[in-house]
């Protein structure tokens, strides 16, 4: 397997963007805070849909099942009340609702036992937070969608890259999807293509960091298969340590998909893989609230395009979770990290542990 990033942008406005990261970056040096525990960072480069949220459950899941206490430090992107730091979960699942806590964090909480969850725009505040609340201290930090969030220092960062659009053309906005220039990956001590489907992973993840060298990334390379699960029918109102889901959904049962996310195309396409007739396909701006008017806008096109359920993601079923009448059913995703990613994790934080550097 093979890819190949595009060559550098040579337009004027890409260099002084990329300039003023530069700068950003360079003023960061020396002032972001630092955690009495080792702090793993999950993110990416592009806008959206690479994958993040299920790969940051994998790797807590991972970790937690290794021994680890992981707590999960996120902004709890689309929250309401203020930018204080919050207390999503401490392990026993969600404490606080979407609105207050963001989509992910209360979707990650669910799905994570045993793993705490905090939220706050002040990263570092926010896991001061969790050494200070939580009944056990965390061993382990894990960085939601961190590697621009420069004012905490992290050991490790892990950077994602979606397998249908890795490089997002290589531009920074307004004329492209990249939130910094590739020649950020110079940062990351791993790179990780994510991607639905048939992967070989090991070919995958050393083609993705070949395709990174010329850009400076020096790093390990590897590679994440997302799997959807079975939709299974939402039975339960949300609530703590309630995972809120029921019988699978009968098969050729016609949906009526809802989603606010990044890529819904994917998601369409998901469902239609799994062998489910689309009836048709609501699409919301990504973090959609769900309000009212959006509540009454499905329930209308669910009775004229004759669905039998409702299909929605896992970060919009916790919102629409006990607001909607209608038959709920969530379609869960799941990374599948190459097994070599957790045994190079599990190495660099026993250097770390060690006294080692991980860089």
């Amino acid at each position: 397997m093979e890819l190949a990033a595009p060559s550098p942008p040579r337009s004027p406005w890409q260099w002084l963007y990329g300039a003023a990261h530069a700068l950003r970056r360079r003023w960061h040096r020396g002032r972001a805070a630092r955690l009495p525990r080792p702090v793993v960072s999950v993110g990416n480069l592009s806008w959206g849909g690479s994958g993040k949220t299920p790969m940051v459950a994998a790797i807590a899941a991972h970790l937690r099942d290794g021994g680890r206490r992981v707590a999960i430090l996120s902004r709890g992107y689309g929250r309401r009340g203020g930018p204080g730091v919050r207390l999503v979960s401490d392990g026993e699942g969600p404490l606080l609702g979407p609105m207050l806590a963001g989509d992910e964090p209360v979707l990650l909480a669910g799905d994570l036992p045993g793993v705490a969850v905090v939220v706050g725009a002040d990263r570092a505040r926010a896991g001061r937070h969790a050494l200070e609340r939580l009944g056990k201290a965390p061993d382990v930090f894990l960085l939601d969608d961190g590697f621009s969030h420069l004012a905490l220092e992290r050991d490790l960062d892990l950077l994602l890259f979606p397998a249908a659009d890795p490089f997002a053309g290589g531009r920074l906005l307004p004329g492209g999807r990249l939130r910094e220039p590739l020649a950020s990956s110079a940062r990351a001590d791993a790179a990780i293509l994510t991607g639905y489907g048939e992967l070989d992973r090991t070919a995958a993840g050393a083609a993705l960091a070949r395709a990174l060298r010329p850009y400076g990334f020096r790093g390990a390379g590897f590679a994440a298969g997302m799997a959807p699960e079975q939709p299974r029918f939402v039975t339960t109102a949300p609530g703590p340590g309630q995972a809120g889901s029921g019988k699978p959904v009968p098969p050729g049962s016609r949906a009526l998909l809802v989603s606010g996310i990044a890529r819904p195309r994917s998601f369409r396409d998901t469902v239609e893989r799994l062998g489910f007739p689309v009836a048709d396909h609501l699409v919301f701006p990504d973090h959609h609230e769900y309000p009212d008017a959006s509540l009454a806008k499905i329930a209308r096109r669910f009775h004229e395009s004759g669905a039998t359920v409702v299909m929605a993601t896992g970060k919009d079923r916790v919102k629409l979770q006990g607001r909607l009448e209608l038959p709920l059913a969530e379609v869960p995703i799941r990374a599948a990290p190459a097994p070599e990613l957790f045994v190079w994790l599990d190495e660099r934080l026993a250097e770390i542990a060690a006294g080692g550097s991980s860089r």
